[in-house]
């Protein structure tokens, strides 16, 4: 089965947001992910942070990465809801251990986090939906 129509035939919560909807959003994402990110790395370069504060930016982004494979190419829902947690979770990890150095990195990705937390109980709700 094609991925957009499997993607199409999942039982989704009525608040789930039209498919459409996801690129541009990820666009914006991705570009606050792609300068912040960017820069903790930078003060990981010049010794500025520790590689402890970089580790949960470096997981993020993996775990962020492997969702659309595991949601879409493997068609697993219950995977993703794994992924999903853990992407939240090194998000959540990431924005406390930079606060402190970089309090605008955390600032600015106020609306990662908060369109994570909304993607997070998504999955978990089209998960067992569909279990």
């Amino acid at each position: 089965m094609s991925t957009q129509l499997w993607y199409q035939s999942l039982i989704k919560p009525t608040w789930a947001p039209p498919a459409w909807l996801f690129g541009p959003v990820w666009t914006v994402l991705y570009l606050i992910i792609i300068v912040s990110f960017g820069y903790v790395v930078r003060l990981f370069l010049k010794k500025k942070i520790s590689g402890l504060v970089l580790l949960p930016f470096v997981l993020n982004i993996v775990f962020n990465l492997l969702f659309s494979p595991i949601q879409f190419s493997l068609q697993n829902n219950l995977l993703a809801a794994i992924d999903i947690l853990l992407v939240l979770g090194t998000l959540v990890w990431a924005l406390v251990a930079i606060y402190p150095r970089a309090k605008w990195v955390a600032l600015v990705n106020i609306p990662y986090l908060l369109w994570v937390s909304f993607a997070t109980v998504l999955q978990i709700t089209v998960t067992v939906l569909n279990w």
